[in-house]
């Protein structure tokens, strides 16, 4: 169980952000975040990061063998593409109603 005072991390990213990697074995390629894993920093961008998963039969999988799946990647790895399609950095702003909302560094438009 998680202590009271323990501090929950945020991330410049949230699922279904569309994404960059920029370091690792797939650094370049684009894709969508399907889960944030808060406590450990890390995301699953669909399609991408992909392992190599040994499956034992059962009675669903009789056969068993091998399957490829998603693998978390830690969000200091990826990097928010904007609607323009540029990579950007994010900051947090006031609109109107006086609510938060994220903000692309580069163009200053709202994500």
């Amino acid at each position: 169980m998680k202590a009271q005072n323990e501090k929950v991390n945020k991330l410049h990213v949230k699922t279904g952000d569309t994404v960059k990697i920029i370091a690792g074995n797939d650094r370049g390629k684009t894709g969508r975040i399907v889960s944030v894993k808060k406590d450990v920093n890390k995301v699953v961008v669909e399609g991408l990061n992909l392992v190599t998963k040994h499956n034992k039969p059962s009675a669903k999988n009789p056969q068993g063998g091998i399957s490829k799946q998603e693998a978390p990647i830690h969000a200091s790895n990826v990097q928010l593409v904007d609607a323009a399609g540029a990579v950007t950095r994010t900051g947090k702003k006031a609109d109107d109603n006086g609510k938060l909302q994220r903000y692309s560094k580069k163009t200053g438009n709202l994500i």
